[in-house]
């Protein structure tokens, strides 16, 4: 088997298109003989990225997904040609100014992604945002 073998996914920005990433990531982690909770956590953590990508980059091309396997772990970039984003602009919202409100309770997904990923990096200009993530096959790495 070809080292470091890469899933690549072309999405166009329509609705519900996060799901085909989803179906992609389950293979890829049954192949990788992934636990099912391992999998639960990469499909989530993905669609809070993809649904990022097509509601803020405010780009009208394709987000871009690959999967890079490798004995160790599964790296998936989501990646978009928008307008990028300052990260250290982000602020969490509030949990206690939302509840109780019809405000929208939203924001949370860089931290939703955080947290069930081992690992999470971004890259952002004015020419787009390419967001890294990695799940480690072994839980203690």
């Amino acid at each position: 088997m070809k080292k470091n073998p890469t899933v690549e996914l072309k999405l166009p920005i329509l609705k519900n298109m996060e799901l085909v990433a989803t179906h992609t990531s389950d293979v890829v982690a049954k192949h990788m003989n992934l636990s099912e909770e391992k999998s639960a956590e990469i499909s989530m953590a993905l669609i809070e990225a993809c649904i990022n990508a097509f509601e803020h980059s405010e780009t009208k091309e394709d987000i871009y997904i690959h999967f890079i396997i490798s004995d160790e772990n599964l790296t998936i970039k989501v990646i978009d040609k928008g307008v990028g984003f300052d990260s250290s602009s982000i602020k969490l919202p509030n949990i206690d100014d939302k509840l109780g409100t019809t405000e929208r309770k939203r924001g949370w997904g860089l931290m939703l992604i955080q947290e069930l990923m081992d690992k999470v990096d971004y890259e952002s200009d004015n020419s787009g945002t390419t967001l890294t993530m990695t799940k480690n096959k072994k839980s203690d790495e």
